[in-house]
């Protein structure tokens, strides 16, 4: 019989019961389910809404339920749609009536936004672990290559110099505000749901603020529909993720650019490549492809929370216990993707003299041609036409503004000296721009300050 069946007079069908059931995936919440028990029977104890002796019975029982599935001694019915009813049926046979006395003033609807909230909120911070120690990488192989000029692109052209180390540090920046809205999540959900029962709390005289503080959270939540009814905080936590990814799916997307041999900026480290089954050649960047992919199953975890929420009423519906699967998934996604990529990119060879050779074509001095005019006086859009019109020499004649004659410069204007060839250096292009965010070396430092500050803050 049902925990819930005193209503009916049929067993529910198979198919129903099948259909019903959450127990296949909500069983890894079987810990957190058991610390919140135990945190509500305490609480009942001291109440005085059970006895004394009933609340240690059940903690007493609950302890020895949670050491047997660790140990693997415990099997789990379908018959008991979820792991709340599982556990509670399970402590019932052991300790009997007192098992019955612990459903007092909770609904399994204030106990499962609990369950999945506690999860959650232990799950951020080995997210935040992992993005951490991406961020370490970032930084070391940053100062590798403080002076490894590439080209910089805009609509994948080649556009201006700048450093492999500056590139890096845009990622760090991004990775650091994923950090950061990650930590704002954990921040917001530091509420507890535990009392707010079905939807209108009870009649017992609970103490939420007691059960809160045992469990770890700042506060109780402060209304008792809102407990139950939203998982925004799911929402939050996977739309977090889901920028998070597609931070590392661009990652991914220029490492598979940069191994290729039309770049050949970067080579894999074979452990973190694959091959063919056909061609002997191939080293494949599969890591980086799969992280790609896997950006979009983030997505779609999101994209089911948010249709799945979008026309519910207050308060719990059974459409809501498709948010753990979601959730599950998309944690598990991002827990697995972190890891593989911080490795693939700390074991990445950085090929410097081919870096170089590709921003010495292309004409990714150009802007500072025109910024060498205008700091002469001229007008800079006179400058920017004046600079086109020498590209399109250069290109009709097979030079580069570097090897470009000064007679020719001249020839378009006589503000163009022997000086031209310094400024167009690619080093005193990318080390010219010195201002706060730019690509030189003394700017990228500072670059590389603020995360290094950013990761200290975090063990404080």
């Amino acid at each position: 019989m049902k925990l819930w069946g005193g209503r009916f007079q049929k067993e529910t069908d198979s198919q129903v019961n099948d259909f019903n059931s959450s127990i296949s995936f909500d069983q890894r919440l079987y810990k957190q389910d058991i610390t919140g028990s135990m945190a509500h029977a305490a609480m009942l104890g001291q109440q005085g809404i059970i006895s004394q002796e009933d609340a240690q019975a059940i903690i007493a029982g609950l302890s020895g339920i949670l050491a047997d599935i660790e140990a693997g001694k415990v099997e789990f019915s379908a018959d008991n749609e979820d792991i709340h009813m599982n556990i509670e049926t399970i402590l019932t046979q052991r300790i009997g009536d007192a098992g019955k006395r612990l459903h007092t003033a909770r609904s399994r609807n204030d106990q499962v936004a609990l369950d999945t909230k506690l999860y959650t909120k232990e799950q951020i911070p080995l997210i935040l672990e992992h993005a951490a120690a991406l961020e370490r990488v970032l930084v070391a192989k940053a100062k590798d290559d403080l002076d490894t000029v590439m080209p910089g692109y805009t609509h994948l052209q080649r556009a201006q110099p700048i450093t492999f180390a500056h590139h890096l540090m845009a990622y760090a920046a991004m990775f650091k505000r994923d950090m950061g809205r990650l930590q704002d999540c954990l921040d917001r959900m530091d509420e507890c749901p535990l009392g707010a029962g079905a939807l209108a709390a009870s009649t017992h005289p609970i103490d939420r603020f007691a059960t809160a503080s045992a469990l770890g959270f700042d506060r109780p939540m402060a209304n008792s529909l809102d407990a139950v009814s939203d998982r925004d905080y799911a929402i939050e936590l996977l739309s977090a993720l889901s920028i998070l990814m597609m931070h590392l799916s661009r990652f991914s997307e220029e490492i598979i650019l940069w191994c290729s041999w039309e770049f050949k900026f970067v080579e894999l480290d074979d452990a973190y490549s694959t091959g063919s089954s056909i061609m002997p050649q191939k080293k494949n960047p599969d890591v980086a492809e799969l992280v790609r992919g896997k950006t979009g199953r983030v997505y779609g975890d999101l994209v089911t929370l948010l249709a799945m929420m979008k026309s519910l009423p207050l308060a719990y519906n059974k459409d809501m216990q498709e948010d753990k699967e979601a959730l599950f998934d998309a944690i598990d996604t991002v827990d697995m993707c972190l890891p593989v990529f911080t490795a693939m990119v700390d074991t990445m060879k950085v090929l410097p003299q081919n870096m170089l050779k590709a921003a010495n074509g292309g004409f990714i001095n150009a802007t500072d041609c025109a910024d060498y005019l205008a700091k002469k006086g001229m007008p800079f859009r006179q400058a920017y036409t004046i600079v086109g019109k020498l590209v399109n020499h250069c290109i009709q004649t097979g030079q580069t503004l570097d090897t470009l004659p000064l007679a020719e410069y001249r020839s378009i204007s006589p503000l163009f000296g022997e000086d031209v060839y310094e400024a167009l250096a690619l080093s005193a292009c990318v080390n010219g721009r010195k201002v706060f965010g730019g690509p030189a070396k003394e700017s990228v430092l500072k670059q590389i300050g603020i995360i290094e500050s950013f990761l200290d803050s975090l063990n404080k």
